[in-house]
């Protein structure tokens, strides 16, 4: 009898913790994340819808609209080829220096992204290493659009492949060399057997490189200028109008970036389940 006794005040320990940590969990989301997302959303519509239509219409913010979804349609493709090219490299073939490429494949994770602006600075910068060569060419880099691409593309290049070398590590190549078996050339074989294998972890990479993309603010604040209307994301365009204390058409701003993010949260959860489903 004393032994049962004892089992069941385990039992409801062990209940009562699993409910603390749950509760924990859900103060900690509650907090942390649904608070400041009403308080955006609340501070965007505090002065009614009109005044939030004309917010987000006004012509520097829909520059930024238009900038960020422009980088995003290219940075996103590059990484996309990258991030197969890389991932076939590192899963099908043994090399020495593969752990070093895995190495350089997190460093935009690792370094800051301030620093990766300052990187692009001191390369393609009016001082940089690069300058001389630039004003050859006639060409600006800094505090202009292919410089936001190259510091999006910098920080955004690990997220394809970190979502495919893991899924084509686990899928194997015993299907791939079935197929070259087969007669099936190396082109056919890739869009027919590898793809297909891969298509879950490709788009939940595409998902969060182009969310990642949309949402970078520290490299391209440094490589960017703030030229109003000209090289301003829709990041820096919530920086600027909150410095200016115009802080309904930032919460605006940020409110389509809140939904951008929500619109990401949902898609991943949608494939995660129809990947697990099948």
């Amino acid at each position: 009898m004393g032994k049962n006794l004892e089992e069941k005040n385990i039992s409801l320990l062990l209940r009562l913790g699993r409910l603390s940590l749950i509760l924990i969990a859900l103060l900690f989301l509650i907090l942390f994340l649904f608070v400041p997302l009403v308080a955006v959303f609340a501070g965007a519509f505090e002065k009614g819808w009109d005044t939030y239509l004309k917010a987000i219409t006004e012509p520097d913010v829909m520059a930024s609209i238009k900038l960020t979804l422009l980088v995003a349609l290219i940075v996103v493709p590059i990484n996309v080829v990258f991030g197969l090219i890389s991932s076939w490299l590192i899963t099908r073939f043994k090399f020495r220096g593969k752990g070093l490429l895995l190495t350089i494949l997190e460093i935009p994770l690792a370094v800051s992204p301030v620093i990766a602006g300052m990187v692009f600075i001191l390369l393609y910068g009016s001082r940089g290493l690069f300058a001389p060569l630039l004003e050859y060419l006639d060409l600006k880099i800094v505090f202009a659009f292919p410089g936001i691409v190259l510091a999006t593309i910098f920080v955004t290049m690990p997220y394809v492949a970190r979502e495919l070398i893991p899924v084509m590590e686990e899928r194997g190549v015993s299907e791939e060399e079935a197929s070259l078996s087969m007669g099936a050339s190396g082109f056919r074989t890739f869009w027919s057997v590898t793809i297909p294998n891969i298509k879950w972890g490709l788009l939940y990479g595409i998902i969060l490189c182009n969310a990642r993309a949309m949402g970078e603010f520290g490299a391209v604040s440094v490589v960017s200028g703030h030229i109003r209307g000209v090289t301003n994301t829709m990041p820096l365009q919530v920086e600027v109008l909150y410095n200016e204390y115009n802080f309904t058409s930032a919460f605006a701003v940020s409110s389509l970036l809140a939904m951008l993010a929500l619109l990401t949260l949902i898609l991943k959860s949608i494939l995660e389940w129809k990947c697990n489903k099948e």
